[in-house]
């Protein structure tokens, strides 16, 4: 599951929503600082109510992506995007096919969540603007594997960006995957991935009540 995937079923609790996302926002912006759900439930009761907001929202991420990852349709549509993009780039060995894979099904899904629900990524975007970032970055220093101070600039970032937005079009879906590729330095992908992703996005949106099955509000 990507970030809105994660923080739809918790809009207007905007620090458990921003907990929710946060694993995938440190590998983003600082790999070597983890944040593990063993760590984190420690904190979820914390007198402070942003600690604990913050940790129930981490633990909340790892025990949606545990069930979300051995999902049977998902791996089997990982499976069969790293076959088809490896054919498609022709064995480029630069290239990653099953990370590939695996980052635009979560990002279709993130689309699809969108779309079958207008309004609620702008509204997201309006409550990660309300937050204390140093705060949540306090509060994530207590737990992490290593403390960070590049959090607080990311929050930020993810504003600015909204790039969540993008994964709507093919266009913005590719750069998007280019992003991803350049900063874990592994080969990027050129206008070849147009002719496979709108016919991948129809399968991932047509198989989205199997890729949530445990996911707590309803699925359109």
């Amino acid at each position: 599951m990507n970030c809105f995937a994660h923080a739809l079923p918790h809009l207007g609790d905007p620090y458990f929503a921003v907990g929710a996302c946060l694993p995938d926002w440190l590998s983003a912006c600082d790999r070597k600082c983890r944040v593990r759900e063993k760590k984190a439930i420690a904190f979820v009761d914390h007198d402070d109510e942003i600690v604990a907001k913050v940790a129930s929202g981490i633990v909340r991420h790892h025990q949606d992506d545990d069930w979300f990852h051995r999902t049977p349709v998902f791996n089997e549509l990982i499976l069969n995007f790293a076959v088809e993009l490896r054919e498609l780039f022709e064995n480029d060995r630069s290239m990653r096919p099953s990370l590939i894979g695996h980052i635009v099904v979560e990002m279709f899904l993130d689309a699809y969540l969108h779309q079958q629900n207008p309004g609620k990524l702008e509204y997201f975007y309006q409550q990660v603007a309300t937050v204390d970032a140093a705060a949540i970055q306090n509060a994530v220093n207590l737990f992490a594997t290593r403390p960070t101070d590049k959090l607080t600039e990311e929050v930020g970032r993810f504003c600015r960006a909204r790039y969540l937005f993008d994964y709507e079009s093919d266009t913005g879906t590719a750069y998007r995957i280019n992003r991803v590729m350049s900063r874990v330095s592994i080969g990027e992908v050129d206008d070849r991935i147009f002719e496979w992703l709108p016919n991948a996005r129809k399968r991932v949106y047509n198989s989205v009540s199997h890729l949530l099955p445990n996911y707590p509000i309803e699925i359109g």
